[in-house]
């Protein structure tokens, strides 16, 4: 018995190593038969984050000299390349730059300039501010609130108490402007 062991054994053993290497000849022709699909997705994932990688690259550089020269306008406001180089790397970085120096001036032609943008946080806040230098009510969606009570106002100066009454009720109760509100609401009731 225990030579037919020992064949069932050696059987055994050869049938095990047949299948390891059937496995091998698929795998083989398989490989043979789409070599130049494999490897194309091999170079596509390379180039796709070869590529990735040198646009984030190119977007930290461009980040860097935008705050290079942010930090020189801090120092310097009228440093033209500073102003360029701002410009040309983070456009709306540029903007909010340009904004804020035209609030501090007071210069209204970049305010309303900078209305026509296309970044709708700053194209509202220069509309606003442009109409507030300008003494003109002007829709606002981030300060509906202060360009309805600027119009109430206007409306007080001009003697239009009624209209003046009916711009302070469209501002909400709960405003950081309702104690303002009620002011002048009782002023221009007293003003009738």
């Amino acid at each position: 018995m225990s030579i037919k062991d020992d064949v069932n054994y050696v059987k055994k053993e050869l049938s095990g190593d047949e299948k390891v290497l059937e496995s091998a000849f698929k795998l083989e022709s398989l490989y043979k038969k789409y070599k130049f699909h494999l490897w194309g997705v091999v170079v596509a994932l390379i180039l796709f984050f070869g590529g990735q990688a040198a646009m984030d690259t190119v977007h930290q550089g461009k980040l860097e000299k935008a705050n290079e020269a942010f930090l020189t306008l801090q120092t310097k406001s009228d440093d033209a390349n500073a102003l360029k180089a701002l410009k040309e790397n983070n456009p709306a970085l540029f903007e909010l730059y340009t904004y804020s120096q035209a609030v501090e001036k007071e210069d209204v032609k970049a305010l309303e300039a900078l209305s026509a943008s296309n970044n709708s946080v700053i194209a509202d806040a220069s509309g606003y501010t442009a109409g507030v230098l300008n003494k003109k009510p002007v829709d606002s969606k981030l300060y509906k609130e202060m360009a309805l009570f600027q119009e109430a106002y206007l409306a007080i100066v001009a003697g239009d108490v009624k209209m003046a009454q009916n711009k302070l009720e469209l501002i909400d109760e709960r405003s950081a402007l309702s104690v303002i509100t009620e002011f002048l609401k009782h002023s221009t009731i007293k003003a009738k």
